[in-house]
């Protein structure tokens, strides 16, 4: 064999190393809660409360989170992201998000590209930054967030095209994102039937959540077809839908971005109690880096959405919006969060016995104290005032003023091999 043959044989394998060679790395949270509720029966659970538990003292595993990634040197990753919980009422564990993404190195221009395909969260929330959408600042999501991890996912493919500032003497990274995906038609029921809600429990990619009772869902009245339970993640319709962010990012400072989602359902089209929603809205988000302890944050959302009857009369026509304004501050092990939000939804049909107006605010204390690497103890306070006239259905108050205090251990976790 020549010196050239086994340079190039040489070559070959090097090439071939680099394609192969993998990391695969498991990260995971275990979070343990002892709540006391001051509410009504939860939404969760069937009725009209907006915590995630019922008026009472619990025990509960509120999050069992789980992250394998397995990563190739070509920029090439496989992610898969488990969730389970455990409380008084019910108990569930399953796969919450599942994607091949691909990162580009940037040209010599400073552009680089991403992709992600499979089941994902869209880039939507800001505070759900920690491992299996855990977040880092508060027990509890806000009301904004826990409704995007309740009926926001989608099976699709995401690009993302970025231009780093550093290559074009420029402060800001400037991205581009654009998803095509199905499988989201039913979005939109539960923030129609059970309102704005707060707390931390995913929906798993499989899993259909319980609907707060309404007159007009019983048998012979006008949405009588709507199942007693909604699967947000079903592609009823057959039709693809579509959502886009622009973002722009100053190291060290913060970023600011804003979106717009469209499941393009056909909110006429039902299938096994299922409909197929239209639903879409814009949103933004902004965080400030005061200085290394000290962030603000603020998030905004607004939208529609649209069921209708099967010959297209409108059964259900909501706007809605939610959005809320977030100041963190750390020092040695402490780190202190408050947060005050605002919420409502306007009911714009006529469908007598599904009254889904409501309005309120809510405010958030969250108190959090790294005990060691990995362990954080947590106290957070909760309180909601909402005025939503679907609750007299069931005799209860129209106006009513929910709390929540609740007392968290949390162990955070990652290893690489």
């Amino acid at each position: 064999m020549t010196k050239i043959s086994v340079i190039s044989l040489g070559m070959l394998a090097s090439s071939i190393n680099y394609a192969l060679a993998t990391e695969l790395s498991v990260k995971g949270v275990v979070d343990l809660r002892i709540s006391a509720v001051d509410s009504i029966k939860s939404y969760a659970d069937g009725g009209h409360g907006k915590f995630g538990l019922d008026n009472n003292t619990h025990v509960t595993l509120s999050q069992l989170g789980g992250e394998v990634v397995l990563a190739w040197e070509s920029g090439i990753s496989a992610h898969l992201v488990a969730n389970g919980y455990v409380n008084d009422a019910y108990s569930n564990v399953g796969l919450t998000e599942g994607f091949i993404k691909y990162r580009s190195l940037p040209n010599s221009q400073g552009y680089r590209w991403q992709n992600r395909s499979g089941a994902f969260y869209p880039k939507i929330s800001l505070e759900n930054n920690a491992i299996a959408w855990a977040s880092k600042n508060t027990l509890n999501s806000s009301m904004l967030n826990t409704w995007i991890g309740e009926e926001i996912r989608v099976l699709g493919t995401e690009f993302t095209l970025t231009r780093l500032g550093r290559f074009n003497d420029s402060v800001f990274d400037t991205s581009i994102s654009l998803t095509a995906f199905i499988n989201n038609d039913p979005a939109g029921s539960l923030l129609a039937w059970h309102g704005w809600t707060l707390g931390n429990q995913q929906t798993l990619w499989t899993e259909a959540k319980q609907i707060s009772p309404f007159p007009a869902n019983l048998p012979g009245y006008d949405i009588s077809a709507q199942a007693q339970r909604s699967d947000p993640f079903l592609e009823v319709d057959n039709r693809v839908g579509y959502h886009g962010t622009i973002e722009f990012k100053r190291r060290k400072k913060g970023h600011v971005a804003f979106g717009f989602y469209d499941n393009n359902g056909a909110p006429y089209v039902v299938k096994n109690g299922q409909y197929a929603w239209r639903t879409r809205f814009l949103h933004a988000q902004g965080l400030w880096i005061i200085d290394k302890q000290t962030q603000l944050s603020a998030q905004y959302l607004h939208g529609d959405t649209l069921m209708q009857h099967p010959h297209r009369a409108d059964a259900v026509n909501n706007d809605f919006q939610s959005g809320y304004v977030a100041l963190t501050k750390r020092w040695q092990k402490h780190r202190l969060t408050g947060r005050v939000e605002g919420f409502s939804v306007e009911d714009n049909d006529t469908t007598m016995g599904d009254n889904n107006n409501e309005h309120g605010v809510s405010m958030t204390l969250s108190y959090q104290y790294r005990l060691s690497k990995g362990w954080f103890l947590g106290g957070e306070y909760n309180v909601i005032d909402s005025h939503r006239p679907a609750r007299q259905y069931v005799g209860q108050p129209i106006n009513l003023t929910e709390q929540q205090f609740q007392l968290s251990a949390r162990y955070f976790f990652a290893s690489t091999l």
